[in-house]
């Protein structure tokens, strides 16, 4: 086998879970979610020698969310009909998790597409503000600006109140 094909096998088998679930998080839906990182894959691969020896998991987190965006940019996004509503989950039910996850998700979904991606990147793929920025090709107080409104949207739709700062925080840091 070529060491390349190697090489790119064994980077989507570790790192290809994280991809997958940022890709999940940010079209809420596994089977767009998989075609999202297939397609992203299917792009890197004939860029593979040249990119695997230098940061192969920043240049596919940023085609990821820049292939995000442009699929995002082509549809429509109208409203998603629901037959029922939601219930609440009590605190000993044993699906509680999974009842957070889905109401987490389709609060994400109701984010813009670049505050989806900074919350995304800032609190799911724990990156700082200057990396965020770097992989959304923007300037460091875009990435807080953005987030800063995102937090607010989730805030206001989970119905979390707003945090306590103490003297000489910085919200946006």
């Amino acid at each position: 086998m070529n060491e390349a094909v190697r090489d790119f096998e064994e980077f989507v088998t570790a790192r290809g879970p994280r991809l997958l679930r940022a890709a999940w998080l940010l079209t809420g839906d596994a089977h767009l979610a998989e075609d999202l990182l297939q397609t992203v894959l299917a792009k890197v691969w004939p860029r593979w020698k040249r990119i695997a020896d230098q940061n192969p998991e920043g240049y596919v987190r940023t085609a990821l969310f820049n292939t995000y965006a442009s699929m995002w940019q082509r549809r429509w996004r109208g409203e998603i009909p629901h037959g029922e509503l939601p219930e609440v989950a009590e605190r000993d039910d044993a699906f509680a998790t999974v009842d957070l996850e889905r109401t987490l998700v389709e609060a994400l979904r109701q984010l813009p597409p670049r505050q989806r991606a900074v919350v995304v990147l800032r609190y799911f793929e724990d990156l700082g503000v200057a990396e965020t920025a770097r992989v959304l090709g923007c300037r460091p107080g875009t990435v807080k600006s953005q987030t800063w409104k995102a937090l607010g949207v989730l805030r206001a739709q989970l119905a979390v109140p707003e945090p306590v700062e103490a003297e000489g925080d910085d919200v946006h840091a």
